[in-house]
């Protein structure tokens, strides 16, 4: 895995948030198996429930453009605050469905890195299996 790439085009996609209301920018990069790379920051709406957060504008690229769960090698988050920043609950349902369990998740901020999964990030999820 190319981790230093990815935290890279996090960061750059990071620099194009729209957040005049947090002031807390986010940048995501998913990176699908092919080597093909999806960008994704947060995009902030005055009715706080239209944003959207980087690591989901990042996987709705990649599945806009026709990957699923099997095409994708990794998910990075990043941050410029004082801490990792760690998926929301809704992005963290979202990861569930869209990536693969053992998926590898990188949070990084400008100091420090953490390599996850949604499995460790959301145990006991609520899944399509539920529903049947």
């Amino acid at each position: 895995m190319k981790q230093e790439k990815l935290i890279e085009l996090a960061f750059k996609a990071a620099d194009n948030a729209y957040c005049q209301y947090s002031n807390y920018k986010v940048g995501a990069c998913c990176l699908c198996k092919d080597g093909n790379y999806f960008l994704g920051a947060n995009i902030e709406n005055a009715s706080y429930g239209a944003t959207n957060c980087a690591e989901r504008s990042a996987i709705f690229a990649a599945y806009s453009n026709g990957y699923r769960k099997n095409d994708i090698e990794a998910l990075c988050i990043v941050t410029y605050g004082k801490r990792i920043g760690s998926p929301c609950g809704i992005c963290r349902q979202v990861l569930a469905e869209l990536i693969n369990q053992d998926t590898p998740i990188i949070l990084a901020n400008k100091e420090e890195v953490l390599i996850t999964n949604i499995s460790e990030l959301l145990p006991m999820q609520f899944s399509k299996e539920d529903l049947e």
